[in-house]
C-alpha cells in the first residue's frame, strides 16, 4: 500500500565508470557493500522509501553505466527526473574533471528545467586523493549545485546525500506533484545533514 506516500522522485546516478555509482546506490538502499561490485550494463534501478521532515516520499533511483558504449542508451532516463547525483573519485582526477560532460548532457537530456543537482565526491576513504575538497566545492559553487563527500565502502556521507537531496527537492515548488492535498507543509528550518555528512555545501 502507498496510501502514506507524499511522491514518488526519479533521481539519476550519473559519472564516469569506476566512480562507484552502483556501491552508492546498493550501500543506500540495502546497506551493502561489495568490493567485486561489477560495471553496470546499460541502466540498473533501485526504490527506497525514504522518510523526510515527517513525510514519506518514494524514490525511484536509476544507475546508469558510465562507459562510452552505452551513453546512446541513457537520454531517455534523464526524462521527469527531480533530482541527478553526479559522481566523481576523489582520488582521480580524471573523473572530476569529466563532471563538465556530465553536466552538460544532463541540462541536455533533462526535462525539468529546475531538477536538483548534486555533486558527491565518492572514496573518501582511499589514503591518497587527487581532488581537494576545496577544489570540489568551489566547482559546485559555481554550478549552483550541492556538494557533498562520501565513502560507499565505509558508510559516511551516503545517507546525507540522498536526504539532503530529497530535502532539496520537496522544497522546490513546480518540481514534484503532491498527492496528499494542501495541508502537507513541506520545510524545516531545524533541518540539518545527520553526522555522517563530510563536507555539505548549499546552493550559493
Amino acid at each position: 500500500m502507498d496510501d502514506d506516500i507524499l511522491t514518488t522522485l526519479k533521481i539519476l546516478i550519473i559519472g564516469e565508470s569506476g566512480v562507484g555509482k552502483s556501491s552508492l546506490l546498493l550501500r543506500f538502499t540495502e546497506d551493502n557493500f561489495d568490493p567485486e561490485q561489477t560495471l553496470t550494463i546499460g541502466v540498473d534501478f533501485k526504490t527506497k522509501r525514504l522518510t523526510i521532515d515527517g513525510n514519506t516520499v518514494k524514490l525511484a533511483i536509476w544507475d546508469t553505466a558510465g562507459q562510452e558504449r552505452f551513453r546512446t542508451l541513457t537520454p531517455s532516463y534523464y526524462r521527469d527526473a527531480q533530482g541527478a547525483i553526479l559522481v566523481f573519485d576523489v582520488s582521480s582526477y580524471a573523473t572530476f574533471s569529466k563532471l563538465e560532460t556530465w553536466l552538460n548532457e544532463l541540462e541536455t537530456y533533462s526535462t525539468k528545467s529546475n531538477i536538483i543537482k548534486m555533486i558527491v565526491g565518492n572514496k573518501i576513504d582511499v589514503e591518497k586523493r587527487e581532488v581537494s575538497r576545496e577544489e570540489a566545492m568551489k566547482f559546485a559553487r559555481r554550478h549552483q549545485m550541492l556538494y557533498i563527500e562520501a565513502s560507499a565502502k565505509t558508510k559516511d556521507g551516503v545517507n546525507s546525500a540522498f536526504e539532503e537531496l530529497v530535502h532539496k527537492i520537496i522544497q522546490t515548488p513546480g518540481l514534484w506533484d503532491s498527492y496528499a492535498g494542501d495541508n502537507i507543509h513541506i520545510g524545516n528550518k531545524d533541518h540539518t545533514p545527520q553526522s555522517g555528512c563530510a563536507g555539505y555545501c548549499s546552493l550559493v
